[in-house]
């Protein structure tokens, strides 16, 4: 049975970002702000995947593809922010405690609150990866 390229290229990005901070967490660099934020260069090849593969299946409809862009990289997210909840109930939330304060908000957040505002960032950084990469392929392949 073949997957959806958009659950696929989801599972991708999740992948990466998984592996990715629990390799920094590994390494003693899951307190650095800006090595976090490093994580959208999967979501950018997972939307990016996916668009270049409904542009070889000729799919240029520009709302199409963006559609299926925008539900690969909702996908990512909420399998990241899923993932996130379940490493940071296994280790007693202290995983989210450790994590710098300055990112969204102050204080000691729950695993509840840091997953819901992480949930909005998300969203925003999807439809910003969505509509910059949707720009970048328009320009490259025009309609018919």
């Amino acid at each position: 049975m073949k997957l959806p390229k958009e659950l696929l290229n989801g599972c991708i990005i999740f992948i990466g970002i998984g592996v990715y901070f629990l390799l920094m967490n590994a390494l003693g660099f899951a307190d650095v702000f800006y090595l976090r934020l490093i994580n959208v260069f999967f979501v950018f090849y997972g939307v990016n995947r996916t668009i270049e593969m409904n542009l070889a299946e000729g799919k240029k409809n520009f709302v199409a593809n963006a559609i299926s862009a925008m539900i690969t990289s909702l996908i990512g997210v909420f399998l990241s922010i899923i993932g996130l909840v379940i490493y940071s109930s296994m280790n007693g939330g202290s995983y989210v405690k450790s994590l710098p304060k300055t990112f969204l908000f102050g204080g000691n957040p729950s695993v509840n609150t840091y997953s819901i505002c992480l949930l909005f960032e998300g969203i925003a950084s999807s439809v910003i990866v969505t509509m910059l990469l949707m720009l970048y392929w328009n320009n490259r392949h025009a309609t018919d």
